[in-house]
């Protein structure tokens, strides 16, 4: 970095990412960002949420944050999507092509991608 202007501009562009990880939306996203999360590859799945959430139009209603270990580590990389208070669908082993059908099947659509869960595995 160099001047005001370009942390000024790069502040710019990050906004819309960083406004997803917060807020009390109805539908949250938690992605296992642990040790053991991120090097099954967490990160890569967390910025696939992010990225998904946004040019799908979801930010109003969906945000995307991270947790420490949900403690299955085998299974890792974990996601968490929690509707409301009370419905909670837990996916394992997710990539982020599995993140890209979980964004249009159960985000968009309002179907969970049963292959991908906990109790599918």
């Amino acid at each position: 970095m160099k001047s005001l202007a370009e942390l000024a501009a790069i502040k710019e562009r990050m906004k819309d990412k960083i406004s997803l990880r917060k807020g009390e939306d109805n539908v949250r996203v938690v992605v296992g960002m642990a040790t053991c999360g991120i090097s099954a590859g967490a990160r890569a799945v967390l910025n696939a949420f992010v990225e998904g959430v946004a040019e799908n139009g979801l930010s109003d209603s969906v945000t995307v944050t991270q947790t420490g270990c949900i403690g299955m580590c085998a299974c890792e990389p974990i996601v968490e999507i929690f509707e409301g208070n009370e419905v909670k669908t837990t996916y394992v082993k997710v990539d982020a092509e599995k993140a890209k059908k979980i964004i249009s099947e159960h985000l968009k659509g309002g179907n969970v991608v049963k292959e991908y869960t906990a109790e599918n595995k």
